[in-house]
Parts: structure tokens; C-alpha cells; sequence
């Protein structure tokens, strides 16, 4: 973990950033070391945080979920991973569901949904290629699943992987232990 950079807290921070971070705090009951450390740059953080609720919005949870657990384990981000199963959970999910997407494994999956599959095969395929060669993909899921659905798709998985870029250069450790580590149920 980067010693090289200082922790803010909540009440270091700018005040527009402390009061968008102030209710997910309140939600989770910590602040997450990567706002502390983004915190340096408040109105940069902030924009990340409209952009990831941007690009959420036009998204239904699974969905969302679909693409942040598969990008957090296919890019070894615990860190996001451990929170986003956590959520699933909450979300009605299901532990089961998670260990089946988080085997990254769309074509053998039993328990995701035909779209669920197809979304986590194109979320792999953006990840590994780095979104080369890509264009025809993004074109069949264009027409598949509507222009605005393909396009928040994408923007979601930009999202996510610039999450992992930036917590592998920080080397933060995960807030939340995985729920296969410590049983959590959601209650």
C-alpha cells in the first residue's frame, strides 16, 4: 500500500467533495481508502463519481453488477470486487450468482441469465483486448440491446477498469474482507 500519499478524511476534503462523499459514507459507514487518497484531487474525483453515476443510470443493477464483478476479478481488483459482492448480495443476487460470474466463465455459467452471459463474454473481450478490435462486437451488441444500452455498457466498463488501474498503482487493500471469506449474507 503507497505510504507516499496522505489519507484524507471526510473533513479535509473540499467541501463539494466532502458532501458528495458524505452519504455512501453514511451508507457504508467508512470512507474507502481510494477516496481518501483521489481526495487530492477533488474536482476531479467528483467528476468520476458523476461520470460512474452517468454512466450507471441508463443500466439495470444486474447488469451493473455483471460488469463490476467481472472486471474487478478478470483485473484482480479486490478492492472493488469484495464491495460489489456485497451489493449483489443486498441486491437480491445471490452468493451463488457472484461465484458464478466471478468464474469468468459466461459460456459453461448456470446461473446467469442468457444476458448476463453476453454481457460478461463482451466485458471480458473489451478487457483482454483492451477494447481493440472491438468494433464489431460493439455493433452486435448495439443492435441487440439498443444503441444507449451498448454505449452505458462500455462506459461501465471504462469505468471499472480505470478503477483497478488506479487501485493496483496504490496498492490499497481491499475495505471489505470477500463474502466466501467471511459468510456475509447481507443482513
Amino acid at each position: 500500500m503507497s505510504q507516499a500519499i496522505p489519507r484524507l478524511e471526510l473533513d479535509d476534503m473540499k467541501p463539494a467533495l466532502a458532501a458528495a462523499l458524505r452519504p455512501r459514507v453514511q451508507r457504508l459507514q467508512y470512507l474507502g481508502e481510494f477516496f481518501k487518497c483521489m481526495g487530492h484531487q477533488p474536482d476531479a474525483l467528483l467528476g468520476f463519481i458523476t461520470f460512474t453515476e452517468s454512466a450507471k443510470s441508463g443500466l439495470d443493477k444486474r447488469t451493473i453488477e455483471t460488469i463490476a464483478l467481472t472486471v474487478a476479478t478478470a483485473q484482480g481488483n479486490d478492492y472493488e470486487r469484495n464491495q460489489h459482492e456485497r451489493l449483489s448480495v443486498r441486491l437480491g443476487l445471490g452468493r451463488e450468482w457472484v461465484a458464478d460470474v466471478e468464474r469468468l466463465d459466461p459460456e459453461n455459467a448456470s446461473l446467469m441469465s442468457a444476458e448476463d452471459s453476453r454481457i460478461q463474454r463482451f466485458t471480458l473481450d473489451v478487457v483482454e483486448s483492451g477494447g481493440r478490435g472491438m468494433r464489431a462486437d460493439l455493433e452486435a451488441l448495439a443492435l441487440e440491446l439498443g444503441v444507449e444500452h451498448a454505449i452505458a455498457i462500455l462506459m461501465v466498463i471504462g469505468r471499472y477498469v480505470t478503477h483497478a488501474m488506479m487501485v493496483a498503482s496504490l496498492e490499497l487493500d481491499p475495505p471489505v474482507p470477500s463474502i466466501f471469506d467471511d459468510g456475509f449474507t447481507g443482513q
